[in-house]
């Protein structure tokens, strides 16, 4: 009988050749993820229990729009919109890179998304809200035709089922594959907010890195109330473009969440951890008191309720006199 040591099977040992030619352990390439702010080596596991937050630093790291919404909503409660719309290529727009078209057939196998923008709605501890989250690995989350489409048609809805809305918004600005029908977008979703506001609806904002281009410039910074992940870029153009074209050095980190909520930009600097927390505590504040998921927000309290003015007092006062 052969020795058992000697058989030929399908198990081999956990090992690979190093450079030298010896055996060395196998280790899965995930198995570690290192910090960009502090370099910490840290157990990927544990970064994804902790929502993509290095446990030394705070570093927050980049999220898919899923892994977003996944954090955000009570389990099981997220019920995604509009998920038939593709973009089109109304220019037949070709650059030395290859067409449009093709660009977006790759990017969608590549992200596993049709577009940009991820629209639906959910409950946070219980209140249901919409939400409308960007894609950054799907052409930069850059907003297109499709993206503003599907961002009006999520903002409709709030209004017709009575929810606020709450924007993730992360971009590198407007998809110039479109032209003009990307520009129009910036005019089109504000106009979609103020019909909101009409309605006496809030809009959150939420601003994760990186935040530039035409979405800051349009309806992200036309929230209720604005909020941003700590060491999140937000901006119009990116800041060597601007010292290029002025000719003037800018101070270190002008476009942080933390420059920006020191001037008065933003209203406040979010934990990861504590976002829902935060959400639940604007809902209830502007809506006056909880919801469920089944009925929505009290009419009453919001687009029924008519605001009342206040009473003018007159005061006459004689010449020469006093009141």
């Amino acid at each position: 009988m052969r020795s058992f040591f000697q058989r030929q099977g399908k198990f081999r040992p956990l090992t690979k050749t190093d450079e030298r030619g010896q055996d060395a352990p196998t280790i899965p390439e995930d198995l570690w993820t290192k910090c960009p702010k502090c370099g910490e080596l840290l157990y990927t596991r544990e970064l994804e229990r902790n929502g993509r937050v290095c446990t030394k630093c705070s570093y927050h790291f980049r999220l898919t729009a899923r892994e977003r919404i996944d954090l955000l909503v009570d389990a099981n409660t997220f019920e995604e919109w509009d998920t038939e719309i593709r973009p089109v290529d109304p220019l037949e727009f070709v650059e030395p890179g290859g067409s449009y078209k093709d660009k977006l057939v790759k990017t969608q196998k590549k992200a596993a998304e049709n577009e940009s923008l991820i629209t639906g709605k959910g409950t946070i501890n219980g209140r249901p809200i919409a939400l409308v989250v960007a894609e950054f690995k799907f052409l930069g989350a850059s907003m297109g035709s499709v993206f503003g489409e599907k961002l009006v048609r999520a903002v409709e809805r709030a209004v017709d089922q009575n929810m606020p809305v709450l924007t993730v918004n992360a971009s590198g600005g407007a998809r110039m594959h479109e032209g003009l029908y990307s520009l129009m977008q910036m005019a089109k979703t504000i106009a979609a907010f103020h019909r909101l506001g009409e309605h006496r609806l809030p809009h959150f904002s939420l601003l994760v890195d990186p935040c530039y281009g035409g979405v800051p410039a349009s309806y992200a910074t036309v929230a209720d109330v604005m909020l941003a992940e700590p060491g999140a870029l937000i901006g119009f153009a990116g800041q060597r473009v601007i010292e290029q074209v002025t000719r003037q050095k800018l101070p270190e980190g002008f476009q942080t969440a933390e420059f920006l909520l020191d001037h008065g930009m933003i209203d406040q600097i979010i934990e990861r951890g504590n976002i829902r927390h935060t959400l639940t505590i604007l809902s209830d504040h502007y809506v006056g008191r909880p919801a469920t998921a089944q009925t929505g927000y009290p009419k009453g309290l919001l687009a029924d309720e008519p605001i009342e003015e206040e009473e003018t007092v007159v005061v006459e006062v004689p010449a020469g006199g006093e009141a």
